[in-house]
């Protein structure tokens, strides 16, 4: 008895925030090791699948890195990075397209269909979803003038189209994106998923954004986590070298989604079972997040 009146008093507490959220879309970008871990993995099928029964619109998209890897290093393919960023030739491309299209994402779908819910595997091809052009990276140097490094076929959004994901959404269904976009004429290519899923948050008006990944959050120097910063300062923890590695590319998409009308985005630890409920319906929240 002990035991259901607690869950009874959470369920409760809880109560303001579902009503804060009712009918809103939030977009999560699923990485890391919660998509590694069999437990995690099912703990965010059924976050997801409570989200939508509760009347709040989930947009998943996902990443696959270290499954990309393993599938290159199968087929004896090289593979390296430039500044964070996994140099792309057409024969990468055709197994990041199989990897994360034909592999990660209907995984993805089957587990959330498995545990109850209502899913749909796309791709920025399905309906010109991710309209996409080939990224142009600049890297800056105080010894030497700027240097352009050509990344092959990767890519940034240039537009969503929200049609096909607002229709999949009134119809019941959870929507889980891959990361692929297409040009006009109809180029592949392979884009960050941070980056799509802030693109994405920003077409659809998202109440929040969150991104999931390894860590708990942006640290100070005292090894602390921030629990919240706004725009200036994330972008200032990022010019003051504080915000390094993966980290710079998560603060500068969240950055741009809440300068585009994102309320929040937040940097979360999918290492804590349940994290997108902690984050969504507690009063504290887990990880940093990032308000305009």
């Amino acid at each position: 008895m002990e035991r259901d009146i607690i869950k009874a008093k959470l369920l409760i507490e809880a109560l303001p925030y579902i009503k804060e959220f009712y009918g809103e879309t939030i977009v999560i970008k699923y990485g890391g090791n919660a998509m590694i871990d069999e437990s995690l993995k099912r703990a965010f099928a059924l976050n997801i699948i409570l989200l939508k029964y509760i009347g709040i619109n989930p947009v998943v998209v996902h990443g696959g890195g270290p499954q990309i890897q393993k599938m290159l290093s199968a087929l004896n393919i090289d593979s390296h990075f430039k500044s964070g960023y996994r140099v792309t030739d057409s024969a990468t491309m055709d197994v990041v397209e199989m990897v994360l299209v034909g592999q990660v994402n209907k995984q993805i779908v089957n587990l959330i269909n498995l545990n109850g819910g209502k899913a749909v595997g796309l791709s920025g091809k399905d309906g010109m979803l991710l309209k996409a052009e080939q990224k142009e990276l600049v890297v800056e140097s105080e010894a030497k003038a700027p240097e352009i490094i050509d990344l092959g076929k990767v890519g940034e959004v240039t537009k969503v189209n929200t049609t096909l994901i607002r229709s999949l959404l009134a119809e019941g269904f959870i929507p889980v994106i891959a990361p692929v976009g297409v040009d006009e004429e109809g180029s592949t290519y392979n884009i960050n998923a941070d980056s799509v899923a802030g693109a994405v948050a920003a077409a659809m008006s998202a109440k929040r954004l969150h991104l999931l990944t390894d860590v708990q959050g942006l640290l100070d120097g005292n090894k602390s986590l921030i629990s919240s910063m706004t725009s200036r300062e994330a972008a200032e923890a990022i010019d003051s070298g504080l915000a390094t590695g993966g980290m710079i590319p998560k603060l500068s998409c969240c950055i741009e989604a809440v300068h585009e009308g994102v309320e929040k985005a937040h940097i979360i630890d999918g290492r804590v079972e349940n994290c997108v409920l902690l984050e969504l319906f507690t009063k504290s929240g887990i990880g940093t997040e990032i308000t305009a």
